[in-house]
Formats: structure tokens, C-alpha cells, sequence
């Protein structure tokens, strides 16, 4: 068994937080290419490919994101192995790391986190964002990830290991800005026919829900444009370009943000929250803070 050698990995870790070997010498004050080759050596002991070069910038291959995260952990440590033996210990964070599918409103991911901060320790709050659900799975699975925050369970196909844990549901708030609210809040559903119309792209949930509900009640709104960002949706909803859906559970937060008025409420879009988790007891307690909050706060 060949040891690690951790200057060979601190030089690693420098060069990544860096993002070029310059920085890093400048930093380390070493030559270039002994920060090189050090780096070769450490791959060459691990057994894998840690940077890309990509033009004249170095990007962390996948297995290199897996070396950085572990490097963070042990110079923490030895910081605070370091401040524990001259006698001034450090209170080391809660490292909670969540994946963010990428159709979840903002304003809903920061409400239900914010429990996480109150839980009588410091935590490091790191998210991963923009992917949808099933590309997360893998660093879930490696337990790279604490959770999964996704408007959708894993479904039953998918041979992985991992929990879904129903945070609660609510129904469907459409909203708009002051003057296109007014011209049609009256007479809703019916009101919505040929108004302009912001909608989720076609893999959020909610999205295929509305399509049936739009069939059910024979409404069809002048569709103006849908997003995978629901924060632009948001953007060009304040602006007046069209109304659109949203949790009821969260009307009024959007509205106080936006400036935004309800044009009308529907019960029957359902809209569903999840924590997926490897841990079908919830272990640690962040997300165990978050669940509880979801349940008995938020979706109550």
C-alpha cells in the first residue's frame, strides 16, 4: 500500500482553490513546475486524471471535485487539530451539502433551509443547483450529498438506494402583476382565455399537471414563453409579461417579492416537495431540522 503524501495533495488543493498553477506558486511561492509535477505524482499515486486543461485554464475532473471536497475536510481538520493543541479549539461546522433540482423556485429552496441554520451549531450550507433529479443521484448514492430537494419522488425503476421523504403539498396560486391581475381575476378560470401566460418548461412536474387542468376547463392562455428557471419566470412575471403559477404556500412570500397580485388559486394542481435521502431514518440533524420544519411549519 502506497501512502498518501499530503504535500503532494496540499499543492493539489491549492492549485484547485486557485484555479491555475500561477496563482498557486504565487501563493506557495514555488516554481511552476515543481507545483506540476508534484501534482503529476499525486495522480500517478492515485490512479486517476484530477484537472483538464481547458484552453489555459485547469478544471477539476469528477474525480478531482471528489479529491478537492476530501482535501477541504482534512486541512479543516488539521487547522483545527492545530487550534485544539495550542489551546484555543475551534468550533468545526456541520457540513450539510444539498442538491437543488433545477425546476424549485429560490424563494421555496431558501424557506425550507433556513431551519438548518437554527439548530444550535454552526453548519456550512453547500448547494448544487441546476440539474434535475436522477443527476444527483450518483454523489447521493457516494454520499457526497446529505439530500436531494426535488418536486418529485425517485420512482420505482430506478435501481438505487435513496428515500423520498414527503416534505407536504399544496395547490396552485396564479399570479401577475397588479394591472394584468385586475383585468382578470374576475370570472377565473374562465378570465385566463388568450391572457398572456408564463409557464414551467415541460419536465417540471407541476407543468404537466397544469396542461391536464387547462384541458379539464377548457381554458387555453396565449403561452408567451416557459423556463427552466422558475427565478426568470418570476423576473418576467414582476415585469408584467404574463401570469403565472406558483405554491400556494408561498403566495404571499412571492407577492411581497414581485410585487405581484393573485388572479386566482386552484386546488386541484397539486404541487408536491421532497427531501431524497440514503437514509431512511434520518440521521443528520440539518436535514432532520429541515424535514420537521417542511411538516409542521411550512406545509401544516
Amino acid at each position: 500500500m502506497e501512502w498518501l503524501n499530503y504535500h503532494h495533495l496540499f499543492y493539489f488543493w491549492t492549485v484547485a482553490r486557485c484555479g491555475s498553477v500561477v496563482r498557486a506558486s504565487e501563493r506557495l511561492k514555488l516554481a511552476q513546475p515543481t507545483i506540476s509535477g508534484q501534482i503529476r505524482r499525486l495522480e500517478a499515486v492515485l490512479g486517476v486524471k484530477l484537472f483538464d486543461r481547458v484552453g489555459r485554464n485547469l478544471v477539476l475532473t469528477d474525480a478531482g471535485r471528489t479529491a478537492a471536497r476530501s482535501a477541504d475536510e482534512i486541512f479543516s481538520l488539521g487547522q483545527e487539530l492545530i487550534g485544539t493543541l495550542q489551546g484555543s479549539p475551534s468550533v468545526r461546522p456541520l457540513r450539510l451539502t444539498v442538491g437543488v433540482a433545477d425546476v424549485l423556485p429560490k424563494v421555496l429552496v431558501q424557506r425550507l433551509l433556513e431551519p438548518a441554520f437554527h439548530i444550535g451549531q454552526a453548519v456550512q450550507l453547500i448547494c448544487r443547483e441546476d440539474r434535475v433529479v436522477e443527476d444527483f443521484l450518483g454523489e447521493l448514492v457516494g454520499q457526497e450529498l446529505d439530500m436531494v430537494l426535488a418536486d418529485r419522488p425517485l420512482g420505482p425503476g430506478l435501481k438505487v438506494h435513496a428515500f423520498n421523504h414527503l416534505l407536504g403539498a399544496c395547490g396552485t396560486t396564479f399570479l401577475g402583476s397588479p394591472t394584468l391581475a385586475k383585468t382578470c381575476r374576475r370570472g377565473f378560470p374562465g378570465s385566463i382565455n388568450d391572457v398572456p401566460c408564463l409557464l414551467p418548461s415541460a419536465h417540471a412536474t407541476v407543468r404537466r399537471a397544469l396542461d391536464q387542468w387547462f384541458l379539464a376547463e377548457q381554458v387555453r392562455p396565449n403561452l408567451v414563453a416557459e423556463f427552466d428557471d422558475s427565478a426568470l419566470m418570476y423576473a418576467f412575471g414582476e415585469e408584467g409579461k404574463g401570469i403565472f403559477p406558483s405554491p400556494t404556500v408561498f403566495e404571499q412570500e412571492f407577492r411581497r417579492r414581485y410585487n405581484v397580485q393573485v388572479v386566482g388559486r386552484v386546488k386541484d394542481v397539486r404541487q408536491h416537495f421532497y427531501a431524497i435521502s440514503v437514509d431512511q431514518r434520518l440521521q443528520h440533524p440539518a436535514v432532520l431540522a429541515i424535514v420537521t420544519a417542511a411538516r409542521q411549519e411550512v406545509f401544516n
